[in-house]
Order: C-alpha cells, then structure tokens, then sequence
C-alpha cells in the first residue's frame, strides 16, 4: 500500500474515533505536508482541511510495525524582526 495514504488513512480514523464533531473525515480531507522515509521507517506530517489548527506527526517503526500519532495545536504565529 501507499505509505502515504496509510498516514492519511491513520490520521483518518483517529480522528472518527476521538472527535466529538458530527463531520465524518475521509482520505480527501487529509493531505500530506512532508513525508520521509529511510530503511524500514517512515515520518510524515500531515493536516486536514477542517480549521482547528491541528497537525499530525505519524513516525512508524518498521521494527515493531507501529504507528506513532502525536496531533499539535498552533498556539501562536509571532514574525520577529531581524
């Protein structure tokens, strides 16, 4: 399978699982923003089209063929001057 739609597809069903919002989120939602791979493991950043400023961090293992899901928050943008 696709490596990076198993990431939207993970970011996919953690959201349906844990959202208190009646939006049912599909694969068209979620878009990949940066994703790398090396050896067995792979990383990925991914984001969804619903505005509440959450990101995802999926990390899988390739050794213990785990998923790792951490989801971020934009607390602040701040420019600072040179």
């Amino acid at each position: 399978m696709d490596l990076q739609l198993q990431a939207k597809i993970k970011v996919v069903q953690l959201y349906n699982e844990t959202s208190n919002e009646s939006y049912e989120l599909t694969t068209d939602d979620v878009y990949v923003v940066w994703f790398a791979k090396t050896l067995q493991n792979w990383k990925a950043l991914v984001s969804t089209v619903i505005p509440d400023d959450r990101y995802y961090e999926l990390t899988y293992n390739g050794d213990t063929k785990e998923t790792y899901i951490d989801v971020y928050v934009k607390m602040k943008n701040v420019a600072i001057p040179d």
